[in-house]
């Protein structure tokens, strides 16, 4: 069972890669200890292995940089505007654009990506991941439901809506507290998912601000660009081979022409490349969840109509296309009601399979992660 000093240990490393890499396999002990006390159905720390251990692939930039290189080849990205005049002119725009090239690190979006995924990953889990941490050594002395025991644990709760307050993260606690003793299993699964609904509606609005910095770390200035560029080039080498070919406004024209078309170019295919890590989820059994796609999955049968009256009421926030998933994909993931939406119908459709269950790593990768190192090959 981690406890608190745990959670703070782990979320004391430095470095980014091996922290979320024990962030995800504490979410798995984590999510393992609640799990027989409330008939078995996914909590929140369940769906959190999956989601941290699909922000490790970003916080490691894994062949990002090769990617937008290769990308920038042969990828479908905005087509340069047609070269007027001679060769000469053809010769000096290549020569901008190799001299641009120097000048943009192709890993600088990933890196900025990396770092706020690795920041909101932190975030969250030394927040959320200690006050379950609370809760077990709380609330796991009794066999029965005692309200001085969960008032205790909430009392340790700051009043209040998030970002600030922990509001959402008292009605979870109390909720999954609740679960802990109940004996009908369709109750049970309502119950649950109102919780992880909860705690999930205050994570997603902590996270705003690095989810936003992510989904935009491939914004460029064009004109902080251009300016690097013509320091970079001689005078005489700027005059001579690009100025009046280009444009009949001249070199400062020729340049501003060339970087906007570079930029446009790399802010494509990073965001694309980005998206594609950030808005992909990877869950057991091979299975890859697109996020800007609906979901296909089918609600659970307990969780197929629901009765409970605070999840209802809570759904109606956050789910546009009541008791359907349809609608569900989540075309900007930096747009906060297109996201809660889409995690709302996921967690109703996934939260009782089985599977989410299954480690995040294997036998033996997970002793090297719990002592500090990275494991060689595929995580």
């Amino acid at each position: 069972m981690p406890t608190v000093a745990d959670i703070e240990h782990i979320a004391a490393n430095d470095d980014p890669v091996v922290r979320n890499l024990q962030i995800t396999q504490c979410y798995y002990a984590l999510s393992q200890v609640l799990a027989p006390l409330t008939g078995h159905s996914a909590n929140w720390c369940t769906f959190a292995t999956w989601a941290s251990k699909q922000a490790g692939q970003t916080i490691r930039q894994e062949d990002l940089a090769r990617a937008l290189e290769y990308a920038m080849t042969h990828g479908p990205a905005p087509q340069a505007a047609a070269t007027p005049g001679e060769p000469a002119a053809a010769q000096a725009e290549a020569l901008v654009q190799r001299r641009l090239w120097e000048l943009i690190d192709p890993r600088a979006p990933f890196k900025r990506a990396s770092d706020a995924v690795a920041r909101g990953n932190l975030k969250v889990f030394a927040e959320i991941g200690r006050e379950f941490a609370r809760f077990y050594a709380t609330c796991f002395a009794g066999d029965r439901h005692d309200e001085a025991t969960i008032a205790q644990f909430c009392a340790g709760l700051q009043p209040g809506d998030a970002p600030a307050g922990q509001s959402l993260l008292r009605l979870a606690f109390r909720t999954y507290y609740s679960a802990m003793f109940s004996v009908d299993d369709s109750e049970r699964s309502q119950i649950m998912l109102r919780a992880n609904l909860a705690i999930g509606l205050h994570e997603q609005t902590r996270l705003q601000p690095e989810i936003t910095e992510a989904m935009e770390a491939p914004v460029l200035d064009p004109r902080e660009l251009a300016g690097s560029l013509l320091d970079m080039l001689p005078d005489w080498e700027l005059w001579g081979q690009i100025g009046g070919l280009l444009s009949p406004f001249g070199a400062k024209a020729s340049v501003d022409r060339v970087v906007d078309h570079m930029v446009d170019t790399v802010r494509y295919e990073a965001r694309a490349i980005i998206s594609d890590r950030m808005m992909t989820l990877s869950l057991p059994n091979d299975i890859r969840l697109r996020l800007g796609s609906d979901l296909r999955a089918d609600f659970p049968p307990q969780l197929q109509t629901i009765t409970d009256p605070t999840l209802h009421d809570l759904l109606a926030r956050i789910d546009f296309t009541p008791d359907s998933v349809k609608g569900t994909g989540a075309s900007d993931w930096a747009n906060f009601n297109q996201r809660i939406h889409f995690i709302a119908d996921f967690f109703r459709c996934y939260q009782e399979w089985p599977p989410l269950f299954e480690p995040p790593f294997t036998a033996k990768q997970a002793p090297q992660i719990e002592a500090g190192r990275k494991p060689r090959g595929r995580l």
